[in-house]
């Protein structure tokens, strides 16, 4: 079942044929502040037909008035301005329509009639390096897409395009040598790669013979020696338990199956310059192999070239994004690639993407989207730090999280054990920091700040699990009342919507397809969020005029429904965001 606005288009599509004499006349109906939908197509209908637009519309009246299908479904229309059609749902219609979602596990969504196979690159952190604050929007937002598109029916694939190849390798692994490896595994395992990172570099810094170490060590790693190999998997390995231990403190989907490292695409980089060249794609440019891209220039208007082999010979970046395309393409049959990256990089993925269309790998169907983001920003407005003045490590956040969370969950419920309120302040912490970044249109800079996040008051993610919670609250003082925590049906057959405030709840009850497509169609997390606010906004208002409990027996159990439906949208929503709903708090 559709959202009634959807819904409703489609009852009103061969209305709007009807009254325009041609097939496929989208009737545009939209939200408005004047009614519960509008009707924004007799305007354009009536340019064409050479008619006054009011005419227009009367005479769409007339035939939703003779629709059979139309019949029960509206409470009024009303011709309103130059031609516009104010639309009223009738309570029969919308209660019909929230009985079926009751019934629905996906609470009306539908899956998709066509269903994609998606490349999701997104997380990417750095072999021998911590994850720090940089990491997190490009974490969250390709885990909450990643879990949306699944739910839709997509074939998801988790690409996690870690950094672990690279002359840096030298030095790391020069640097393990000298320590020991079973020193350097014992440090490691406590979680310092930044101080085992650093080290490394002091040291090539400083020393001459440690650099020619360093580099002959690259020429080996580069190629395929064996004991040098086993000294990068450790790096890779002992990084990768890092990794893991805050993807799993943060709740997120990746795992060890979704590494993708550079290392993984060296193999096809020649054979990336080989078809360039075929294609005729190849230029020389003071001694590199580049490609010039049409449309993209420097400062002074010349041709701006995506540089593809360096002037010695050596790979970079473009080569290897230019092989993730060939990969991800061929051998893993994408059709739609979603680049889950910083807006800095804009241009850079742009000429990758247009050297692949040149290049003939990437066509239609097959599409390779930018989802870009802005940064994080500490309250001074720059980039975020640690009190060291270093990025902030993501451990240490996400500790903080939890431990600030805590201290808000005891004072707003003093009453909670240790072990509980240890759980719910990880719910309610690691919520505050995904959901303070998802609400956030992903294409601006915010600034991170933990009193606003963590408050129980606004757009929040503590705000939305205590609704949830709240509702939870009302469904065990209903049990033990009577013993029942069920919804059944036959409660569901005594809906009634006898306030405006239940209404209005219905409406936004109903709403939750078209919010979660209006999402994936800009893949904007934030649209969800401002839809889970809304919701949660219109409960309170219930809440506040609609008792209950206290309530008489049918009225009782019709608001029950209510409330039930209420609590399993704010919790599937926020699911889909990778945010429990703890049901006490």
């Amino acid at each position: 079942m559709a959202d009634p606005i959807t819904a409703v288009e489609s009852l009103l599509l061969p209305v709007m044929e009807a009254v325009a004499g041609r097939a496929g006349v989208d009737p545009v109906v939209r939200p408005s502040e004047h009614a519960d939908a509008q009707i924004n197509a007799a305007l354009g209908v009536a340019k064409q037909l050479g008619r006054p637009p009011r005419e227009v519309a009367q005479e769409i009246l007339d035939q939703i008035a003779a629709s059979p299908a139309c019949q029960g479904v509206f409470a009024s229309l009303e011709i309103a301005g130059p031609g516009f059609i104010n639309l009223v749902f009738s309570d029969e219609f919308l209660v019909s329509s929230l009985r079926e979602i009751a019934v629905d596990p996906r609470l009306g969504v539908t899956p998709v009639a066509s269903a994609r196979r998606v490349v999701i690159d997104y997380s990417a952190p750095n072999v021998a390096k911590e994850m720090h604050v940089g990491h997190l929007r490009t974490t969250v937002i390709g885990d909450a897409l990643a879990r949306m598109l699944r739910f839709m029916g997509h074939e998801v694939i988790l690409e996690n395009h870690v950094g672990d190849w690279g002359t840096p390798f030298g030095m790391l692994i020069e640097h393990l040598i000298d320590l020991g490896e079973d020193q350097v595994a014992a440090e490691l395992s406590l979680g310092d790669l930044d101080g085992f990172y650093k080290q490394a570099r002091n040291k090539f810094d400083g020393s001459d013979e440690f650099q020619d170490r360093s580099r002959h060590r690259v020429v080996l790693l580069q190629s395929g020696d064996a004991e040098t190999t086993r000294l990068w998997k450790l790096l890779v390995g002992l990084s990768t338990k890092h990794f893991n231990t805050v993807y799993d403190a943060l709740g997120v989907l990746l795992t060890d199956d979704d590494l993708a490292g550079e290392s993984m695409y060296q193999p096809l980089m020649g054979h990336v310059i080989t078809r360039l060249a075929t294609a005729g794609l190849l230029n020389e440019s003071e001694g590199a192999d580049v490609v010039f891209v049409p449309g993209f220039t420097n400062r002074e208007g010349d041709p701006l070239p995506l540089i593809v082999q360096k002037g010695a010979g050596g790979f970079n970046y473009a080569t290897s994004d230019l092989a993730c395309v060939i990969d991800r393409v061929e051998r893993l049959g994408a059709d739609l690639m979603l680049y889950v990256v910083g807006a800095p990089q804009q241009q850079h993925l742009s000429m990758v993407f247009a050297v692949a269309e040149l290049a003939g790998w990437l066509s239609p169907p097959v599409e390779a989207v930018h989802v870009s983001f802005g940064s994080v920003l500490g309250p001074d407005r720059k980039m975020l730090k640690s009190r060291s003045g270093d990025p902030m490590k993501f451990a240490d956040l996400l500790t903080e999280a939890a431990s600030r969370a805590g201290d808000a969950v005891a004072a707003k419920n003093p009453d909670l054990g240790a072990e509980q309120r240890s759980e719910i302040a990880r719910a309610v912490g690691i919520g505050a920091v995904k959901y303070s970044d998802l609400s956030t249109d992903r294409v601006r800079d915010y600034v991170f700040d933990w009193d606003r996040m963590l408050s129980f008051d606004g757009n929040t993610a503590p705000y939305l699990q205590y609704a949830h919670a709240r509702i939870c609250s009302i469904f065990r003082r209903s049990q033990a009342a009577d013993g029942s925590g069920e919804i059944s049906l036959a409660e569901i057959q005594q809906l009634a919507l006898t306030t405006p405030q239940e209404r209005a709840l219905a409406l936004g009850l109903l709403a939750y397809p078209s919010a979660l497509a209006d999402t994936l169609s800009t893949y904007s997390p934030h649209k969800l969020c401002t839809y889970l606010f809304s919701l949660s906004q219109l409960f309170t208002s219930f809440y506040e005029h609609c008792p209950v409990l206290n309530a008489p027996a049918e009225v009782r159990s019709s608001r029950l429904v209510i409330c039930d439906l209420t609590a399993r949208t704010l919790s599937h929503g926020l699911g889909l965001l990778g945010i429990d709903t703890p049901e006490q708090m």
